[in-house]
């Protein structure tokens, strides 16, 4: 209802599909609107490494100060300021039967409504032999950190629509997400899986067909039905990332505290995250993604207009004016992080064409067609990366 008074979907031109646009004024800084994922999962690989969140709304569970122990490797850390914290373990519920933790009882009861009873292991969680372990695993190896994607988002829309009373509405829903075409599909595939990504989707899909096959979607689980469905989740599936530490960190940024006291928390704060660097590296927030219906509506730009992120620690995605826009303005956001906006134009063109399969035509990159086509150094010296990494630093940077 809100949403549909702010702004609105409209199709463009055959090359870049349909966008998001302002249906009234919004100031630099406005929230423009708050919207809740169809589905989400934690990354795989992430929950292995024991990033504790809520199997429905992605909740951080660890407090910030358990948070703060694991990631630094001091288990003696105590923070200041603890009641800034606000995890509330008390709250936290497991599922009866498999002992998926919970938030609260309202994220265990909907998960349980929507797409839970398919997935629940019950008393197999940790038989290796059941099919969604096996599915699990062999996503796992064939997706290794830093992770874009998960299999299970891909399970979860299955488990939803079988869960459903009006399947249709949710076929309809999942429909409006940008498809691509056999060719591109590949290209997506071979990005997610590496070299061998065509014997490992075939591994995929008929792992995929065992664990959760059903008659309303048989076409999903066909190989063109089942490479498009992947396709789907590898183009529009949105990075999330929740941290206690990262909430309790931005609480303690917000106190009113005398000049010492504020120098000593700063410092404070300071040593901690190079001791989690030191001990972790970049790999800080519970980490998954999820399928935004607005959100995967918006272009990319260069020059964003808004941006994407995750203030409650929870699944639910606020995008943010950047600039003032005007009432019929397309709401852009940038699929790049801020030093690959900062590189040449060619180097720009080449992550997205890469990574996004698109060539961008922004205001910024217009003005720029006529600059030599020479790569960034920064990009030059980081020629051994691997051919995923801008899009797994963007994907997972939240």
């Amino acid at each position: 209802g809100k949403t549909s008074n702010c702004v609105e979907v409209r199709f463009i031109d055959n090359v870049k599909g349909k966008g998001l646009f302002a249906k009234k004024p919004f100031k630099k800084g406005d929230a423009i609107f708050i919207e809740h994922p169809l589905v989400c999962a934690q990354f795989l690989w992430n929950s292995l490494y024991k990033y504790r969140a809520c199997d429905y709304c992605l909740r951080a569970l660890e407090t910030a100060e358990e948070n703060g122990r694991r990631l630094s490797g001091l288990p003696g850390l105590s923070l200041p300021h603890p009641e800034l914290c606000k995890v509330r373990k008390e709250l936290h519920q497991a599922c009866p039967h498999c002992q998926v933790m919970y938030c609260s009882s309202e994220c265990r009861q909907t998960a349980w409504e929507q797409y839970h009873q398919v997935l629940c292991l019950g008393a197999s969680r940790d038989d290796p032999d059941h099919p969604i372990n096996k599915l699990q695993d062999a996503w796992r190896s064939a997706h290794y950190p830093p992770e874009t994607s998960s299999i299970m988002l891909m399970a979860r829309m299955v488990a939803v629509v079988k869960q459903a009373q009006d399947k249709g509405r949710w076929q309809r829903l999942f429909s409006h997400f940008c498809s691509r075409a056999a060719n591109e599909q590949e290209e997506i595939a071979h990005k997610l899986l590496g070299e061998k990504f065509q014997g490992q989707l075939a591994l995929l899909r008929n792992l995929f067909t065992t664990a959760l096959y059903d008659d309303h979607l048989s076409q999903w689980f066909t190989p063109e039905g089942f490479r498009s469905l992947f396709a789907l989740v590898g183009t529009n599936g949105q990075g999330i990332g929740t941290s206690s530490l990262s909430q309790w960190v931005h609480a303690c940024d917000a106190l009113e505290l005398p000049r010492q006291q504020r120098e000593q928390l700063d410092a404070f704060i300071d040593q901690l995250y190079k001791d989690i660097d030191k001990e972790t590296g970049d790999f800080l927030n519970c980490e998954g993604s999820g399928l935004y219906l607005l959100q995967s509506s918006c272009n990319h730009s260069c020059v964003p207009n808004a941006e994407a992120s995750f203030p409650d620690n929870n699944f639910l995605l606020h995008l943010s004016a950047l600039t003032d826009i005007r009432p019929g303005e397309e709401i852009c956001i940038s699929y790049l992080d801020c030093c690959q906006r900062d590189r040449s134009r060619h180097s720009r063109h080449k992550i997205l064409r890469e990574n996004y399969l698109f060539v961008c035509s922004c205001q910024k990159c217009m003005s720029q067609m006529d600059d030599v086509d020479v790569t960034s150094e920064d990009e030059d010296e980081g020629e051994g990366e691997t051919e995923g990494d801008d899009m797994e630093d963007e994907m997972t940077d939240v």
